[in-house]
């Protein structure tokens, strides 16, 4: 893999600084350049501003505020010089041909020999823009094209050419998905190369037809995304993202450079709706609203929809049609009924589906890069050539059915379509995917080691265990998966009834270690909240304080296991999932990993040992802190390491994430909360995550020990004294309810140790014992009963 230590971006707008701070993010030294303003008293004015925008940025695009340490800020005509110690040069400038290659020729004259420069640009082909370089610089110069914003966003559309070096695009690849957690598309130097293309054209599509249709904004992505497995924001809502004032400016690019025989020439036009929209400032949600906005009447906010043929805007509807809800079981269902909503759909995704498949081998090689492309540039569950085979049914295929409609939309059918006839573009081979690639032709869809999914591993398999909430599937060199297959992937009692199985069956088979995870957005959102009210609202207490003694056990039984166990998580992992974390022996976690323990939302604590062991980390990191400054002190004045700990500000802190109901925003953010631990890993691709965790499990198992049982030194009175004081200043300051005080209070009681003293020890049962006990007297309130209702009904925290 190259090697890549500092790179240089030249640009601070919006995508050039957040580009910045994903680099910083991934690890990396950069040096952000932008022109000096005509006039400005700051040379360095426009990278300054930028760094500001960085820390105030919502969502933030710093994975941890520290890292804008790694930034340093110039001006191109001060501070060039800096780009000479760059392995990497970014130009992220307006998308102006002429401006991008004064530029080049600036970076040419002072870049180090074989660095790399690349173009972010979304729609100006290699071949345009390095028109007149020199040899040298026309073999170092790709296009890497990042998706707004960096940070969230997964795809890299990369550019290369026969003019580069060799060697580029292999390493390029490599260092993009394994350092910067990037998945590379490989794309023909074609104009918007894929996902934008394709994208816009859905987008300008959509918006035609509706206003054709007279079809409403909220109609229109009620039906253009769930059915078709497109993000919720549908197409208004995505063109609100990512910014109405941006839809000419591509366009403008795409018409300027696509040939004139290309579709887009077709169905593009200067809608007077959307100039308008632009002229007024309604430029999306980074503006003062865009196709929805949010009116503001005193404390009351209500969504608003415009319509598109007057432009005014009135209350947005909520959309509940039956023919959607038939969608989930085929998606033809949608396109092929007679409502007016379906035929929108059919006059959008029919054209946009054979324009997809007409880019290959026009824009890409090979179908999956397409797919790929959409799925992770806009995030599309399945893409264009999947969709089409979803399209199949038992008597027809997808691809066959397409060929039809495209016949009597009067549009010639696409040649991949043809080619492919009455076959699919995917289908499984044992455990291989193949994809289609000619006629009668397929490939196998390659894995990489350090990429593979459950799904891979799942293919053609039978699982070792399995019930209706988890399964558990071996992954190959001695290591299983338990996977959970819950809603949500919420705990209940069969996913604990399962991992106390699994253990078993690694330690009777004599398996090497057992890793969990799974390959959905998030890994874990916490105990299933319903079968908690059920059994409440039933006062069936000694089942409430069975479920909470049965989690208690199968956490102790992950700790303690006579083998490695890995966590391998992503997305969310809150409550009984932050504690899943809590008690393996390592981590490795995506860097966008959200975890904490949530539990006072609905009334309660964490009862399976999460309040415990954040005091056993917590009492850990404190005597460290200690026995490293005693250290310092011992090699001036011999005093000797500090073997007990003060253990009040590790109660304060942990008390506080609880009491708060604390959510990392990071990965990076949960190591600094005690949730992960230092040694745990945290990789930026979220395809990597199941393949380090079994590596790390694999490098554990040789020697394994268990760990030895903790013991903990706790105040009691005289801490609980200190918290309760904290307690009723917040509710003082009305930041705490009276039931935030209740749940606060017996937190408090946990945290503390109860009825004990700085002389005592405490072993992690007796806190597990005040644990349970807490949960069970909170959960007979009305006040917390009312709680897990409103969490239910309205998936928000009820503040009473």
């Amino acid at each position: 893999m190259i090697t890549i230590t500092k790179v240089g971006v030249i640009g601070s707008g919006i995508m050039g600084s957040q580009i910045v701070a994903h680099l910083a993010n991934a690890g990396l030294d950069v040096v952000l350049l932008d022109m000096v303003p005509e006039g400005a008293a700051q040379r360095d004015q426009l990278a300054l501003q930028a760094l500001e925008r960085m820390k105030k940025a919502n969502p933030a695009v710093l994975t941890h505020p520290r890292n804008i340490k790694r930034i340093t800020i110039g001006n191109i005509e001060d501070d060039i010089e800096l780009l000479k110690s760059c392995q990497w040069i970014v130009e992220a400038v307006v998308e102006d041909i002429e401006v991008k290659r004064t530029l080049y020729k600036k970076i040419d004259r002072v870049r180090r020999p074989n660095s790399i420069v690349s173009s972010n640009t979304s729609t100006i082909p290699v071949k345009a823009l390095v028109e007149g370089m020199t040899k040298p610089f026309q073999q170092d110069f790709i296009i890497t094209h990042f998706f707004n914003p960096p940070r969230y966003m997964p795809l890299l559309e990369m550019v290369t050419t026969n003019r580069n070096r060799k060697e580029i695009e292999a390493e390029m690849e490599e260092f993009a998905e394994k350092i910067l957690g990037k998945g590379v598309v490989h794309c023909k130097d074609t104009p918007g190369f894929i996902a934008n293309r394709i994208g816009s054209f859905w987008m300008t599509l959509a918006l035609r037809k509706a206003i054709e249709m007279d079809i409403s904004v909220e109609v229109a992505d009620a039906v253009l995304s769930k059915p078709f497995g497109v993000p919720k924001t549908g197409v208004f809502g995505l063109m609100d993202l990512v910014g109405i004032d941006l839809m000419p400016k591509i366009a403008k690019s795409l018409l300027e450079y696509l040939p004139d025989n290309d579709h887009f020439h077709r169905v593009y036009e200067n809608f007077p709706l959307v100039t308008n929209m632009i002229e007024t400032g309604y430029i999306g949600r980074k503006g003062k609203g865009g196709f929805y906005r949010l009116h503001t009447d005193g404390d009351i906010k209500e969504k608003e929809a415009v319509n598109l043929q007057t432009g005014e805007y009135a209350p947005a509807k909520k959309v509940n049609m039956e023919i959607i809800d038939q969608a989930k079981k085929n998606v033809r269902l949608l396109l092929t009924s007679d409502e007016k909503a379906s035929r929108f759909a059919y006059e959008v995704m029919i054209p946009t589906l054979a324009y997809a498949s007409r880019l290959v081998p026009e824009a890409a090689d090979s179908i999956d890069a397409i797919d790929k492309a959409m799925r992770l540039g806009y995030n599309w569950k399945w893409g264009p050539f999947q969709l089409i085979d979803k399209l199949s049914t038992d008597t027809q295929s997808g691809a066959a059915w397409l060929a039809e409609q495209c016949t009597l939309l009067g549009m010639a059918v696409p040649e991949n379509i043809s080619a492919v006839g009455t076959g699919h573009f995917y289908h499984d081979e044992g455990r291989d995917i193949m994809v289609f690639s000619g006629p009668e032709q397929y490939h196998v869809q390659p894995v990489p080691d350090y990429g593979w999914t459950l799904a891979d591993k799942k293919r053609g398999a039978k699982p070792l265990l399995k019930n209706g909430s988890a399964s558990l599937w071996d992954v190959g060199d001695g290591v299983v998966c338990l996977e959970f297959t819950s809603k949500m992937n919420s705990l209940d009692p069969m996913v604990l009834e399962l991992i106390q199985k699994s253990i078993a069956l690694v330690k009777d088979q004599q398996y090497k270690g057992l890793i969990i995870g799974n390959d959905s957005d998030n890994f874990c959102v916490g105990a299933n909240i319903g079968v908690l009210l059920f059994t409440a609202n039933v006062a069936a207490w000694k089942m409430v304080d069975d479920v909470i003694k049965q989690g208690q056990s199968t956490y102790q039984s992950l700790k303690y296991a006579p083998f490695p166990v890995v966590t391998a998580a992503s997305g969310m992992a809150l409550g009984g999932g932050c504690e899943m974390l809590l008690h393996s022996d390592a981590a490795v976690v995506h860097m966008e990993t959200y975890t904490g323990l949530v539990e006072v939302g609905v009334g309660i604590i964490p009862g399976w040992g999460g309040c415990t062991e954040m005091l056993v980390r917590h009492q850990k990191m404190r005597l460290k802190e200690q026995s490293t400054a005693a250290a310092l002190g011992r090699m001036f004045s011999r005093i000797s390491l500090v073997k007990t700990v003060n253990m009040m500000p590790a109660i304060t802190k942990v008390f506080e994430y609880i009491a708060t109901a604390k959510v990392s925003t990071s990965a990076e953010e949960a190591k600094e909360m005690g949730i992960l631990r230092d040694s745990d890993k945290i990789v930026m691709n979220r395809q990597h995550v199941l393949a380090e965790a079994k590596a790390k499990c694999l490098a554990l198992a040789p020697n394994y020990k268990a760990p030895e049982p903790d013991t903990l030194s706790l105040p009691g009175k005289t801490a609980r004294t200190a918290l309760h004081m904290g307690i009723q200043q917040f509710e003082r300051r009305g930041k705490a309810t009276p039931h935030d005080v209740v749940v606060s209070k017996a937190l408090a009681y946990v945290l503390s140790g109860g009825d004990t003293d700085i002389t005592k020890q405490l072993s992690e049962q007796q806190v597990l014992d005040l644990e349970r006990a807490a949960f069970l007297e909170l959960i007979q309130t009305p006040a917390s009963l009312a709680r897990l209702e409103h969490m239910l009904d309205v998936g928000k925290p009820l503040r009473n």
